[in-house]
Order: structure tokens, then sequence, then C-alpha cells
């Protein structure tokens, strides 16, 4: 939900530098992750929502999108933050898992890793909130294919 994550990430720095950046060499642990996932029949899919025009961090995502997360057999889907405007969001970025587990993920102003005293959370009004969110989100968000970035 955020326009920048982590701009100190080498491989953000290095596409800002106008290098090539080969997704299967740089993450090779995320395509075993998602790969295994896949293979037991599980859905994983990444809803992003963005302002407009979009950041610079926020094309970054976007160029490498099909290389990384639709090769390692995500599904994703962008929202406009424009389409977002009457929807309940929680206020942070999360993960949810089986509907059941979800992942907190707190930043800090400049959009790196903040230290997390909350971490997973299954109460189930937060796993609640959290999926009814994500699915209100996915079901008007755009496929990475039909999106092109403003």
């Amino acid at each position: 939900m955020r326009d920048g994550y982590m701009l100190s990430d080498p491989a953000f720095i290095d596409w800002k530098a106008g290098m090539t950046i080969a997704p299967r060499e740089r993450w090779p642990q995320w395509f075993e992750w998602v790969g295994d996932a896949r293979k037991r029949g599980v859905s994983v899919r990444r809803a992003r929502i963005v302002s407009e025009p979009v950041s610079e961090y926020v094309r970054f995502e976007y160029e490498i999108t099909k290389g990384l997360n639709i090769a390692a057999g995500e599904q994703v889907r962008w929202l406009p933050r424009r389409r977002a405007t009457d929807l309940a969001l929680p206020g942070n970025d999360f993960w949810l898992f089986d509907r059941k587990i979800v992942l907190i993920n707190h930043f800090n102003g400049e959009g790196e890793l903040a230290p997390d005293d909350e971490g997973i959370r299954t109460e189930p009004e937060v796993v609640s909130l959290c999926a009814k969110a994500f699915e209100t989100v996915w079901e008007r968000a755009i496929p990475h294919e039909e999106y092109e970035p403003a």
C-alpha cells in the first residue's frame, strides 16, 4: 500500500543505475517458496495499491513483476489509489495465510522495515478484516497483464 519500500534495496539501487535485473538469479529462494506452495495447490495472490502517476519505486516493482512474481507463480493485480477511496483497509501491509494467519509488515516513514512488536496475528477479527479487505481490493484491481502504470 506504500509508494516506496526498502529504497536501500540493492536491486532497486541497481535498477536505478540502469542495470538489468535477473529475478531468478537475484531471488532464487522466492521461486522455490512460491513453486513449493503452488505444487501444494496454494494460490499466491498479490494486490498492490498505488498512487498515479506511479513513483520510481512502483515503476521498478512493475517492471520486475513479470519476471519475478508472475514467473514464480503468483497472480498480481494493481489498484490505483483513486479507486480505493471507499474501501476500508488495514493500516499496515500484510500477508494473509490460509485465512487463518496475518503477518503484519511495519515500515518506517522512509519505507524501510521497522522493528516489529506485532508480527503474527491470529485473532479472528484481525484475520477477517484483512481477508475482507484483500478480497475487495482483489475484485476491484486490474490484472498485471492489463495494467499500464500512469
